[in-house]
């Protein structure tokens, strides 16, 4: 059971791991995306396409004929990674084995929907992957196994939401193995350290140049691709707003924050509250990819320019 792209990997892994047997893959219904809003499959279920197994797309998880088609299936145990829905009871108890699910932290930190998001946004060193036996609360589930890795300073969500998938998915057979047969140790968590990750939202993206720039760095790598970093040259409502996709730390630079300090081929230096954003790589609203470069040549933003 997935829908998002993190959800991928361990669906494949297990379709290639000896001894498995994928008999469905569950996925949320098609929904609209774009500028056009036409009605798009997700990841999983094209995925489940071409591997030509038999797909379900529920409406809600607790849905009386779902459950009846679940039923049916049989499964020894059910798989959830990136699904987006709370999962009832009565999936939970179907499967002997039980459910099983793909965090992508290390619970019980960043509980919730957008855990690779908020781990960069808080600054984190690090995160992982945690592999649990579901319970009806939201991430609450017994922990059977967890994998970590360094947050570097290249990474985005995007980056390392590949690296997790790919983490994750090879974590869950080899613990699915052991579950198997009967050696899996499961620990539960501990509550006093739990946090809550949130879902995003597309406001988080917008830019606060009284923060420090450590803290935008943050966010801009933490909200690529989706919904992306953004903000407004000053008095140029016609730019609308501009996302930046890439941006690099000037932390011995300072000025008025939101002020433009310097601007040429390296990028566009932007004071903030503690230090300066060297941005890098900029789309205008609709448009194309651009180096600092390129976006100068048609949109100056000479030093003195503003932005909000």
């Amino acid at each position: 059971m997935g829908t998002a792209e993190l959800a991928c990997g361990s669906l494949k892994a297990l379709r290639e791991a000896p001894g498995f047997e994928v008999i469905a893959a569950v996925t949320q219904p098609d929904r609209p995306k774009g500028r056009s809003l036409k009605s798009q499959p997700s990841p999983v279920k094209e995925i489940a396409l071409r591997a030509g197994l038999p797909l379900l797309q529920p409406e809600r998880a607790r849905d009386a004929a779902f459950l009846e088609e679940l039923r049916k299936l049989k499964p020894d145990f059910i798989v959830v990674a990136a699904y987006g829905q709370l999962l009832p009871a009565a999936v939970l108890t179907l499967p002997p084995l039980g459910c099983f699910n793909v965090h992508a932290s290390l619970l019980p930190k960043y509980r919730g929907a957008a855990p690779i998001q908020w781990a960069i946004l808080n600054d984190e060193a690090e995160t992982g992957v945690t592999i649990m036996k579901m319970a009806e609360k939201l991430d609450t589930g017994d922990i059977l196994s967890r994998r970590i890795t360094e947050i570097t300073p290249q990474d985005t969500a995007a980056t390392l939401q590949q690296r997790l998938a790919e983490m994750g998915a090879q974590l869950l057979v080899a613990t699915l193995r052991k579950c198997v047969m009967g050696i899996a140790t499961a620990h539960p968590q501990v509550e006093a350290e739990a946090t809550y990750a949130r879902k995003i939202t597309k406001e988080d993206g917008r830019l606060d140049w009284s923060q420090p720039a450590r803290a935008l760095w943050n966010r801009v790598r933490a909200l690529t691709p989706w919904p992306g970093a953004f903000t407004c040259p000053a008095g140029e409502a016609k730019l609308g707003t501009v996302k930046i996709l890439r941006a690099s730390l000037e932390e011995t630079q300072s000025g008025q924050p939101g002020c433009v300090l310097a601007a040429g081929k390296e990028g566009v230096v932007v004071a903030c509250g503690k230090g300066a954003l060297r941005v890098e790589e900029l789309q205008l609203e609709g448009g194309k990819h651009l180096t600092a470069a390129q976006f100068l040549a048609g949109h100056p933003l000479p030093p003195g320019a503003s932005l909000r």
